[in-house]
């Protein structure tokens, strides 16, 4: 693992001090690392949202589509 220095300014320290207490971090470094993996999913989400946005249309998810998930759930029968 590597090592990262950062400073904050007193107020900062103070709100990240506050949160490693109060959300049971072992450190201010499991705390920054939670955020630093959450906004990474944020990111990524983000991008997934815009593939999406920008693909092509497909048929609409009407209730004949979910009809028609049911069945072929139904007919795939429990695995196991």
């Amino acid at each position: 693992m590597s090592t990262m220095n950062i400073s904050f300014p007193d107020a900062l320290k103070s709100f990240v001090d506050e949160q490693v207490s109060q959300r049971g971090y072992g450190t201010s470094s499991e705390y920054v690392r939670e955020l630093i993996r959450k906004d990474q999913d944020r990111v990524h989400l983000r991008g997934l949202l815009l593939a999406g946005a920008s693909s092509a249309p497909t048929a609409p998810a009407d209730g004949a589509y979910f009809e028609d998930l049911r069945d072929r759930v139904r007919k795939a029968g429990p695995k196991g």
